[in-house]
Order: C-alpha cells, then structure tokens, then sequence
C-alpha cells in the first residue's frame, strides 16, 4: 500500500480536533499507532475512540505540551517512536501596541515552547533508532506581514527557523524535519475565534477569510492531513529541511 505507516508509532500533538483529528483518524487508518497528546475534551474521547477503530494499540494521552516535565515523561514511556506531529498551537488578535506580555507569554508557551517541548524529548529516541520524522505546523503567516496576528505569526516563524535548525542538526542521524504551512483551515478551532472576536459580523467574517485565499476557500483539515501523510511516509525519504505552502493561492496569487 503506498502511504503506508503499518508499524510506525505517531505522537500527535492537539491531536483531538481540527487538523490534527483529521491526521490522527487517516494515519490509523493508515496502519500507525496513533498517541495524541492534547488536553482533554469531550472532542478527545470522541476521536480516540474513531482512532482505536483503525488501531487498538493507540491511546490519548492527556498532557499539557507547556510542561517539560510532563512531556518527557509521556514520551520516555514509549518503547520506539518514528514520527512526531507538532501541531497544537492557540490564536491571538492584535499588534505589538495590544499584545500584553501576558499573551505574549501565552501563546510563545504553547506554540514554540510546547513544539520545543516535544521535540527535545523525542530526539533521543530517534537518534537511538537512526531514524525519525518531525513535521511541524506552520503557517503562511511566518512568511507575509498579516494585519492583527503579532503574536501568531512570530510563533509561526520561530516554528518555521526551527524545522530547518533540526533538519540541519539530524540530517546525519537519519531524522527528517519539515514543516507544513497553511492559509487559513476550516476547523472548530476558526469557527470558535470568529465567535469570540468578531461576534456581531461572524458570517461576513467567515466570507472575507474564506475570499483571502484565491481559490475562494477555506481549507479542508483532511487536505493538511493528506500532505502530512505524505511527507511522513517512507515515500517523501528525500525530503526534508522545507516548508510546504498549503494556500489555495495565497502566497503567490494575491495580486
């Protein structure tokens, strides 16, 4: 079967919905024992239980990716891993005048130190074994200045300048790293912050952020979900130390 993870052992960070349910049921339906790591919510019984269909050797593991401590702990008490998704990440409206340091501090601990997190404790592992993916999520906003999203598009372009630091620093231990970086992504998570920050306009809202790609859409989360199967697989072995635009348009065709 090509895509194929028969075998492979997948950490998934903010795995329960969004984007990352959409990778965590395909790699199980693609052969992968599937570990989320996120905060509990009914969305995570719910997904573990769609994953557990594909793969009963999966489980939901509920941890807090800002705590060092716990985090390590979780992962040391894996035999083997073979790929690590990094994508539990939060939102925040505002530019540099607007951004407390408390939201700063906020959204830096989940996105880049939760990605850190991660990443430094599964490394050992990886390295013991001569082999290992890490896939990051990025966004088009660690690449073009996007109106209000200070403190977003600084974590995604830290996201970004470390995806290519561990492709470069592991290249020689047999571990690849990559991240994905889309446009705007129709999940929970988008309906959520256009009803908390736009609550009097949400569908003209929704219009306008769907009109922002070219295409005149929102991406589905089971197209990042395909990418992503993609570059974990044996077949994307060359690849490694890039960022892949997922954008329908947006950061080449909006002009």
């Amino acid at each position: 079967m090509i895509f194929s993870l028969k075998n492979k052992v997948v950490i998934i960070t903010g795995g329960s919905s969004g984007i990352g349910r959409a990778i965590s049921i395909l790699f199980a339906q693609q052969g992968a024992e599937v570990h989320i790591f996120d905060l509990q919510s009914p969305l995570s019984d719910e997904t573990i239980s769609e994953v557990k269909q594909f793969n009963i050797s999966s489980n939901f593991h509920p941890v807090d990716i800002t705590n060092e401590t716990l985090v390590l702990d979780e992962i040391n008490s894996l035999e083997k891993i073979d790929i690590l998704i990094n994508n539990a990440g939060i939102a925040q409206i505002g530019n540099v005048e607007n951004t407390s340091s408390e939201d700063f501090q906020k959204i830096f601990d989940v996105n880049v130190k939760g990605a850190f997190n991660c990443i430094k404790a599964v490394i050992p592992n990886m390295v013991s074994h001569n082999s290992g993916v890490i896939l990051n999520m990025a966004s088009v906003a660690s690449s073009v200045g996007i109106p209000d999203r200070f403190g977003y598009s600084m974590t995604k372009g830290a996201i970004k300048s470390m995806t290519q630091s561990i492709a470069k620093d592991y290249i020689s231990k047999g571990i690849r790293c990559n991240c994905i970086s889309p446009a705007r992504v129709h999940t929970p998570f988008v309906d959520g912050f256009i009803e908390k920050n736009y609550p009097n306009n949400q569908d003209e809202m929704f219009k306008k952020l769907s009109a922002s790609q070219p295409i005149g859409r929102m991406a589905k989360p089971i197209e990042i979900a395909h990418l992503a199967l993609y570059l974990c697989s044996d077949e994307a072995s060359f690849a490694t130390g890039c960022d892949y635009p997922l954008d329908g348009g947006f950061l080449h065709l909006n002009n």
